[in-house]
């Protein structure tokens, strides 16, 4: 079972749990809830300015922030980071004690707080290198369709089986 990104790096998911045989997206009601609550909040982050260059420019200059390329944490409580930032998150996690709250809520506003005051990975720690393993053998589509398609299927539920999944649509652009 390979794992594989979609849409962001960051999040991996077992291919076999979002895809079919043919590469087609699953019903999201056989998904398990991780893996559904996760697609679904993808799709709200996609086209996302960069949490690190929001912090730097604000609102009032959102159109100088990156797009997020890479997303880290857990849903809701996620940082949504550009190539340029990715270092900073990953050194505060590896070398300045982030790694104490991984898989928690408090990850993002720690991250946040770290990066407020000025904090910044050295130079020499360097960039990110991400290597992508046999990028033939993915299902297609792989980026964005496939998250197109889990916001439909949960647009689509009816409100109790939305509550029954404990789904959050609220984010979602549909």
């Amino acid at each position: 079972m390979a794992k594989v990104s979609i849409g962001l790096r960051g999040w991996r998911f077992d291919e076999d749990l979002v895809f079919d045989e043919d590469g087609t997206v699953r019903d999201i009601a056989e998904m398990p809830e991780d893996t559904r609550n996760r697609l679904i909040r993808l799709q709200a982050l996609l086209g996302e300015p960069c949490s690190a260059c929001w912090l730097v420019h604000g609102q009032e200059n959102v159109e100088q922030c990156n797009m997020g390329d890479v997303v880290y944490g857990e849903p809701l409580a996620e940082v949504l980071l550009c190539t340029e930032h990715e270092p900073d998150f990953v050194y505060w996690f590896q070398e300045e004690g982030g790694s104490e709250y991984a898989g928690t809520a408090t990850l993002q506003d720690e991250f946040f707080e770290w990066f407020a005051e000025g904090n910044r990975a050295p130079e020499s720690f360097g960039p990110v290198e991400h290597v992508d393993e046999a990028p033939d053998d993915l299902p297609d589509p792989m980026q964005a369709e496939s998250l197109d398609e889990v916001a439909e299927q949960a647009a689509e539920l009816e409100e109790e089986e939305q509550e029954a999944l404990d789904l959050d649509l609220d984010d979602l652009d549909v």
